[in-house]
């Protein structure tokens, strides 16, 4: 027969989890907003706030974390740290900054703790992104192309966040993108808006004009680079065949002026010949005999 245990046994397991519970929540961390995004140079608030199951002590600390994953405090021992200290004030648990920048970007990190009981201890994560207009974008335009080959235009630039859309404009007007009918439309380039390029896969003459690249990523004003103009030029081929014959002809006949030089022997003008060398190895031979034969009489 199984029996049930009693009464009283329930209730002091009841009583032993609410008060595990109790202590293991003791404190309750919350914020009004956990990804917060603010335009440079602006104000912002840092939403921290807690609830207590029971009265007593907690200690309030602020942290920064880093893109790179670098840990700094920014609220220790009840005062605020660093550059904050003249820029920004306590409001209770939460953290009221002003004229933000763009180094201020990062995730905070809101920790509550009741010394007197070490269980109690929450923390909530705060992700703060400064809004950046963008920079004036470096171009890199050709200013000479031939006809027929590939050309890529680029255009970047590295402070706006979010990162920024980019647009091409050719004498002023803005460059479309081209759509699945491009072929049958004949436009050869591709835009990348992300990346910022304009690339050319068979460059012609009308595409010859004055261009320049916009940057913008709805933070401030667009920024666009320096109008440069590209000339496109044909492929000269009948000039590259005449130069081609020129060059073979002058080395053709510099090849049979060097032969004919070389038969005539004008390279061997004041060298003996080999007459020249015979005769003279034979007298020296008489003349050495004929003094050996009067030396042996």
């Amino acid at each position: 027969m199984k029996m049930s245990p009693p009464a009283w046994v329930i209730l002091a397991l009841g009583y032993f989890v609410a008060l595990c519970c109790k202590n293991a929540f003791g404190v309750t961390v919350t914020s009004d907003n956990t990804d917060v995004k603010v335009i440079e140079f602006g104000e912002v608030i840092l939403s921290c706030k807690y609830r207590l199951e029971k009265e007593q002590t907690v200690r309030l600390e602020w942290k920064k974390v880093s893109y790179n994953g670098d840990i700094s405090f920014v609220y220790f021992n009840k005062s605020l740290a660093g550059n904050l200290q003249t820029r920004a004030e306590m409001m209770d648990s939460s953290i009221r900054i002003r004229n933000v920048t763009r180094s201020d970007s990062g995730k905070y990190r809101c920790e509550v703790s009741a010394p007197q009981d070490k269980k109690n201890f929450q923390e909530i994560l705060i992700e703060l992104n400064i809004l950046v207009a963008p920079s004036v974008p470096v171009c890199d335009i050709p200013s000479s192309a031939m006809s027929g080959t590939v050309v890529e235009l680029k255009c970047k630039e590295s402070e706006g966040y979010p990162a920024s859309q980019y647009k091409w404009y050719k004498n002023g007007v803005l460059l479309d993108h081209p759509g699945p009918n491009s072929k049958a439309a004949n436009i050869s380039y591709r835009v990348n808006e992300k990346t910022g390029t304009l690339q050319f896969n068979t460059v012609t003459k009308d595409d010859s004009g004055e261009y320049y690249c916009e940057a913008n990523n709805s933070i401030g004003k667009a920024q666009r680079c320096i109008a440069k103009k590209m000339q496109v030029d044909d492929l000269n081929i009948p000039g590259i065949i005449a130069a081609t014959v020129i060059v073979a002809l002058v080395i053709l006949l510099c090849g049979c002026g060097v032969f004919f030089a070389h038969k005539r022997g004008y390279f061997s003008r004041g060298k003996p010949s080999e007459k020249e060398r015979s005769d003279k190895y034979t007298s020296k031979s008489e003349s050495d005999f004929k003094h050996t034969k009067s030396f042996v009489i």
